[in-house]
């Protein structure tokens, strides 16, 4: 018994060890990637700046695309988005369910706000990173395609609209650009981003008795 208590210690610790090397990499390479710009970082540079060993980088992250993949995929905590879609498919009301929506883009994007500029300069300067952006940005439109079914299912989508052309509006209107054009650029609150394309789902996708 003594040494399974000594075995699971010992593995607590190096799992507490781990996560804190892989957070330190992390806030090291965002610093990095944003004042110098991602071409210009070398894991060499990032491994300097985190204190740690080119091969800890590596086994970690593999490349440098692995950190930005990880700094995306990580700048909202994986609870606070599961909370809300299942918030989402409990709610019965179409209207409620894509205000629920509206508020998990904006959570998404309040929360990739510091990276965005990074993303925008690195597909620039980087192919690969355009075709990671392209492969999240379909995991984004597939993910959306249950959601609109159900939705056309219930009849509760406008009568003009095909499936395909309701999936391609709720993932236009959802996207990045839109909330980077009128939040960064137009300089709108969060909450009126939220407020706004809320209304903007819910007048281009619902029905009227829907609405109602």
């Amino acid at each position: 018994m003594k040494r399974e208590k000594k075995r699971t210690y010992t593995s607590d610790t190096r799992d507490e060890q781990a996560a804190k090397t892989r957070s330190l990499i992390l806030k090291a390479a965002k610093k990095l990637f944003r004042t110098e710009g991602f071409d210009r970082v070398t894991i060499s540079k990032l491994a300097e700046a985190a204190k740690v060993s080119m091969p800890t980088i590596y086994a970690i992250f593999k490349s440098k695309r692995g950190v930005l993949q990880s700094l995306i995929d990580e700048a909202l905590p994986p609870e606070q988005f599961t909370a809300l879609v299942d918030d989402s498919m409990q709610e019965n009301s179409p209207k409620k369910r894509l205000s629920i929506t509206a508020k998990l883009a904006r959570q998404i994007y309040d929360a990739e706000r510091e990276l965005m500029d990074i993303l925008r300069g690195a597909s620039v300067v980087a192919p690969e990173l355009k075709e990671l952006e392209q492969e999240r940005e379909k995991r984004r439109y597939e993910r959306q395609g249950e959601y609109v079914k159900e939705m056309m299912k219930k009849k509760h989508l406008a009568t003009w609209l095909t499936l395909e052309k309701a999936r391609d509006i709720l993932w236009a209107l959802t996207g990045r650009d839109m909330y980077r054009m009128f939040v960064i650029e137009r300089e709108w609150t969060p909450d009126e981003y939220e407020k706004h394309l809320a209304q903007l789902l819910v007048k281009s996708l619902l029905d009227a008795e829907a609405i109602s």
